[in-house]
């Protein structure tokens, strides 16, 4: 590692290997016939993508493009779950027709179906995602508040209805639900929250079946945090009272929770300055990289001196990235003085961060694994002789 050139990502395969096996021992404890989909948004590298693939889980898609992804990565459709309202038509027809679990977003996608074929839509797997409240359920704990989330069918405004109705009326089966909810605190009460509700949907509207999509977000190796038994046997404990396992089946849908604790960023120090108000740290490395939304207040980090101050005084030091953007900053280290050549490695940052980071001012860094022991380059920093050169004026 003191070869490589900063910056970069390493994903650690035996951490990977530790949250993956401890993920499906308890899921599959509950639900032996379960399905897990890897969410591609959170982070489509394609080796992450092949090493769920060999796990045996299924590619959660929320796109035209991610479902093309899954099967340019050998997915076959049948293992693929299409939700999301980026769905293009096209792709919408061959996946209905072709098996995929297609949990329906939008009205044009009702409207759609009735260009699917009529024999595979008799035994297509098809879905309606469930738009309810979260915050009535769990005050303070959704993302949106009282804006509400918008995502799916609305069960209090009634749209959820029109869209079974329309299935009824067309008479295709609905074959499961999907009500995954974005949340700030990842709590049990979310999972419960979406356990009644699918319950309720289920009883209300006479629903026979085939699975129910809890969707993701959960933490994952997360100290002090739910494990994932805490989520499964919360959620178990609820829809076990109305719902027949032997027939409707469960899938969740992880991504966070695999990829994010699996992954870390390594910079190094270029530059130590003083302000007349101020000591700097300027890495090579840059927030952008691991926090692309510019949201985050606290970073999980180790550093590697290399170099000790003789006189190791006491300074506050602000520790910032490479940018010209003055809010490209992490957080103050007051204990020590940091040297040029030291490196900071920020941890658990696999989620989201490759799928995000821009190509702003640096092209994207080396990606590397970490397994066995040895360490290989998965994906390799773009050079500018390789940078893109469509659309060039000649």
């Amino acid at each position: 590692m003191n070869e490589m050139k900063t910056p970069y990502f390493l994903i650690d395969s035996n951490q990977l290997d530790e949250l993956l096996e401890d993920m499906k021992n308890s899921f599959y404890s509950f639900w032996s016939n379960g399905i897990i989909g890897y969410s591609f948004k959170t982070n489509n590298l394609c080796s992450v993508i092949s090493y769920m693939k060999d796990k045996e889980l299924f590619a959660e898609v929320v796109s035209s493009d991610e479902y093309l992804l899954a099967k340019k990565c050998n997915y076959p459709i049948n293992q693929i779950i299409f939700n999301g309202p980026a769905k293009r038509k096209k792709e919408f027809i061959e996946a209905v027709d072709n098996g995929a679990i297609v949990n329906l977003e939008t009205k044009r996608e009702l409207r759609w179906l009735l260009d699917c074929n009529k024999e595979a839509l008799k035994k297509s797997k098809l879905g309606i995602r469930v738009n309810f409240c979260i915050e009535d359920y769990c005050p303070n704990e959704s993302q949106c508040g009282e804006e509400d989330g918008r995502f799916g069918f609305s069960y209090e405004a009634g749209e959820l209805k029109e869209a079974i109705l329309f299935f009824k009326e067309h008479k295709i089966k609905i074959s499961g639900i999907h009500l995954h909810c974005s949340s700030k605190t990842r709590s049990l009460n979310i999972y419960k929250a979406i356990s009644e509700v699918a319950l309720k949907v289920i009883k209300e509207y006479s629903l026979d079946l085939n699975y129910i999509d809890v969707g993701g977000g959960f933490f994952g190796g997360v100290e002090g945090k739910p494990t994932f038994k805490d989520y499964f046997d919360t959620i178990y404990k609820i829809l076990s009272k109305d719902v027949d396992f032997t027939k409707t089946n469960i899938i969740i849908e992880p991504g966070m929770a695999l990829i994010g604790a699996s992954m870390n960023y390594v910079t190094s120090v270029i530059d130590v300055k003083k302000t007349k108000n101020n000591t700097f740290a300027v890495l090579d490395g840059s927030r952008i990289h691991i926090d692309p939304l510019m949201r985050k207040s606290m970073y999980t980090y180790d550093i590697i001196r290399k170099k000790i101050n003789l006189v190791n005084s006491k300074v506050d030091q602000i520790l910032c990235g490479f940018t010209c953007m003055e809010n490209d900053r992490f957080f103050k280290i007051s204990d020590f003085m940091l040297n040029e050549t030291d490196q900071i490695i920020f941890k658990k940052v696999g989620a989201y961060t490759i799928s995000l980071s821009p190509q702003f001012i640096e092209l994207h860094p080396d990606i590397y694994i970490l397994k066995d022991g040895q360490i290989e380059l998965v994906q390799s920093r773009k050079e500018i002789e390789n940078f893109r050169m469509e659309g060039v004026y000649k």
